[in-house]
């Protein structure tokens, strides 16, 4: 990365980092809490852990906040587990959850930290699962609505920042590693249902929120994978453009202009989709206007022509993190993914690329002129305590400062940014890989292994510890981006 200047990030600038509920919580048979689809879906992850400990942050919030304020957080970016707020298909709200809940939102405010609520994160409750069979149901919108009322009530009073469901695109692109497709029978036209009554359950957050909360601000948070074209050929060109369609911008556009595209139209009716949208569905998405993007951007994809001709694939994640593990789809009269040579990778083979993250924020920009805040981007990694006691993670700390800088360029570009909440604070369990991929700023010491063995979180050590990247993180928030902690190239 050559570096010309340092940019100038805007004053009141949030500082922080994200977490999830599912993934970081723990406690998933406490303070009332019932089962979630994705605690079934984890717990198949194996050798890798499940979330019922993860980092134990039910019992551990406090000292958490505390290292936030102390690394210099202005704001923290998590989500609230449903099942927590409402554990049962009778619909009556567990007062644990809500003391959880509020105690939380208190602690932040305590040390000045502006919560950023995500609704949804991956975590449908089992009791909406087993009475209505899932997100197939147009019984679930009333359900979420009525789940973002109480949490709108209840909390709204301190939190102005909510967002609604987290990464939609990648639960429809990636419905079976996330658990989202179960009960399907016929997931290549379900997931546009599905799909569907997402999109219906964003629109009422929205109006909820924005009836509920004065002065509330909501949004949405897409996945954010930017595909460059392979080549120059024209057909590389098609190719990217339509992997940009079919895993992000069809999302975004509906989001923003409360309408379906062309594009997805023609599709639907190219392939004989039905969605099952009813007259007045499009008249409630256009009404539910949105206040900001929420961005996840992790890495960038490379797309190019797909013959008709061409094999369909999958594509495959390696789930393993010995590099070399994973399979590019291929769609064949759509768009393939292959390889970019410029770029290192992972060990989970996640492209390295800074740019791409200042390459979203100007594509986001230039398409809907809406602010944005990065509630993502980070480097999972393989990490155990040094033998000096610390953890020394130099990689993540030339990533965040590289994302970092990027973020400053797209701000000069003309790009509007209000806060940047990389992926993670401390180590949480990964989606499909426990507690092996490592993101967080604060290493948790526990291991799949342990998790695997006892099942108790009072037993286990999850002592915290401050990786180097918290105290580079700190020197720079503090400074408002200014203490970079490198030298000029």
């Amino acid at each position: 990365m050559h570096y010309t200047h340092d940019p100038i990030f805007p004053e009141n600038f949030f500082w922080g980092a994200s977490s999830a509920a599912w993934q970081v919580e723990g406690a998933t048979r406490e303070g009332g809490r019932t089962q979630a689809v994705i605690d079934l879906n984890s717990q198949k992850k194996k050798p890798f852990a499940d979330n019922s400990i993860a980092s134990d942050h039910y019992h551990h919030y406090k000292e958490d906040v505390a290292l936030m304020a102390e690394c210099g957080f202005s704001s923290y970016r998590f989500s609230m587990s449903w099942s927590r707020i409402i554990p049962h298909e009778d619909r009556k709200v567990n007062p644990d959850g809500i003391a959880f809940y509020n105690n939380l939102i208190d602690e932040l405010l305590k040390y000045n930290i502006t919560p950023i609520i995500t609704l949804y994160h991956y975590d449908l409750p089992c009791w909406i699962e087993k009475k209505y069979g899932g997100w197939l149901n147009r019984s679930v919108i009333e359900e979420f609505e009525y789940y973002c009322k109480i949490c709108f009530n209840n909390f709204g009073d301190r939190v102005k920042y909510w967002l609604s469901i987290n990464e939609q695109n990648m639960q429809i692109v990636y419905g079976d590693w996330l658990g989202v497709s179960k009960g399907c029978n016929n997931w290549f036209e379900q997931k546009w249902q599905i799909n569907h009554i997402m999109n219906l359950c964003h629109a009422k957050a929205v109006l909820a929120c924005h009836e509920l909360v004065d002065g509330g601000k909501i949004g949405p948070v897409p996945g954010m994978v930017p595909i460059y074209p392979a080549t120059c050929k024209p057909m590389d060109q098609i190719g990217a453009m339509n992997a940009e369609e079919f895993t992000e911008k069809i999302w975004n556009d509906t989001y923003v202009y409360g309408e379906y595209s062309n594009f997805v139209k023609n599709y639907w009716k190219n392939h004989n989709i039905n969605p099952e949208i009813k007259p007045e569905d499009e008249e409630l998405m256009k009404k539910a206007k949105i206040d900001f993007f929420g961005v996840n951007c992790y890495r960038s994809n490379v797309g190019k022509d797909a013959p008709l001709d061409l094999e369909a694939k999958e594509y495959l994640l390696n789930k393993d993190g010995k590099k070399g593990n994973l399979q590019f789809p291929i769609n064949p009269g759509e768009f393939a993914l292959t390889e970019n040579p410029y770029v290192e990778t992972t060990d989970w083979d996640w492209e390295i690329d800074p740019v791409s993250l200042r390459y979203t924020l100007r594509y986001m920009w230039d398409h809907y002129h809406l602010p944005m805040i990065i509630t993502e981007n980070g480097f999972g990694m393989h990490e155990s305590i040094g033998n000096d006691g610390y953890i020394h993670d130099k990689e993540r700390i030339n990533f965040l400062r590289d994302n970092i800088y990027q973020v400053g360029l797209a701000i000069e570009d003309g790009c509007e940014v209000w806060g940047y909440n990389p992926w993670s604070f401390t180590d949480l369990l990964s989606t499909g890989n426990g507690m092996a991929k490592r993101y967080g700023l604060v290493y948790i010491d526990v291991t799949d292994e342990q998790l695997n063995k006892i099942n108790d979180a009072s037993k286990l050590s999850i002592k915290r510890i401050k990786k180097d990247s918290f105290y580079w993180y700190s020197k720079l928030i503090k400074s408002n981006g200014k203490e970079w902690g490198r030298e000029k190239e």
